[in-house]
């Protein structure tokens, strides 16, 4: 079950100070807090990431390929104040889709 799955990786990143092992090992990661869009339930979600410099991370919601957005995509897009723990530090920050020129 995923829930299962990001509750074992959310309990060893905090349990690591944000430095999971196994399969993510070595991997930059984040769990970022967001509200549903349709329930208003915050949920808890980690997400690699990539480093853009002082406070800004970078993710990509790829969905493993798939053709449609991840769940906590629309959730960002609907509520984009969240709060983000990066390593052992806890942020409140505003998420944005970057346009085609910043993508490339």
């Amino acid at each position: 079950m995923a829930s299962d799955y990001n509750a074992t990786i959310i309990e060893e990143f905090r349990a690591t100070g944000g430095h999971p092992g196994g399969d993510w090992a070595g991997t930059p990661m984040i769990l970022i807090h967001h509200i549903g869009a349709r329930s208003g339930i915050e949920r808890v979600t980690p997400l690699g990431y990539l480093p853009v410099g002082g406070d800004r991370f970078a993710v990509v919601a790829s969905n493993g390929g798939s053709p449609s957005h991840p769940a906590w995509y629309h959730n960002l897009k609907a509520n984009p104040v969240v709060t983000a723990e990066v390593g052992a530090r806890t942020l409140t920050v505003v998420a944005e889709e970057l346009d085609d020129t910043a993508r490339a």
